[in-house]
């Protein structure tokens, strides 16, 4: 069994959609298999954005952000939701990593020789779920997924997570059979820890 940590990344907080649908089928199937599944929200959060890079380094984040880094902490797994916007992740969810992933808690606070090896969360392993309005082999081929690999590899590879899988779904707001099936997919995606 796994301590499962979820980011629901959808920034509307009143709900419906379906990322947040398939969040909740995610943590629906991990607790039915057992697995210790805690969740953030990031819709509900109150944090400001972080402005500066002393901002980032040295000011103590906000008590809601000291939470979600305990959470990180004490997860095996990590799995990530969110709709993509504007051909990326939306700003809260980028605001959220900004003010989660600080020096001292996801990346060493000193320079190091080797800045690829400065990653404090490493034995962590995680998934991204995202969601588009396009076909997924669209945005995988002629977009090539860029806002996921740019998040695997310059965000969660850097702070030690690996491996970090990725699930895109696309024609979100396609007919409902298709996101029955993918809510049945995910459910089983929790069942295993996936």
């Amino acid at each position: 069994m796994k301590r499962i940590l979820i980011v629901q990344g959808h920034p509307d907080p009143k709900g419906g959609h379906f990322v947040q649908a398939l969040a909740q089928a995610y943590q629906n199937g991990a607790r039915n298999a057992g697995h210790e599944v805690s969740r953030i929200d990031v819709a509900r959060l109150e944090f400001p954005l972080v402005r500066s890079a002393s901002d980032w380094q040295f000011r103590e984040p906000p008590r809601e952000i000291r939470e979600a880094q305990a959470a990180l902490a004490a997860a095996e797994h990590v799995v990530i939701f969110f709709p993509l916007w504007l051909g990326d992740m939306p700003a809260l969810v980028k605001g959220f990593f900004e003010q989660l992933l600080r020096p001292g808690f996801a990346i060493s606070a000193t320079t190091a020789r080797n800045p690829l090896a400065a990653g404090l969360l490493k034995g962590r392993s995680a998934h991204i779920v995202v969601t588009t309005g396009m076909p997924s082999l669209f945005y995988r081929l002629y977009y090539r997924a860029h806002s996921v690999k740019s998040l695997k590899r310059n965000v969660l590879n850097f702070v030690g997570l690996s491996p970090v899988r990725a699930t895109v779904i696309g024609l979100a707001d396609g007919k409902r059979a298709t996101r029955e099936r993918w809510l049945k997919k995910v459910f089983a995606l929790g069942r295993k820890a996936g």
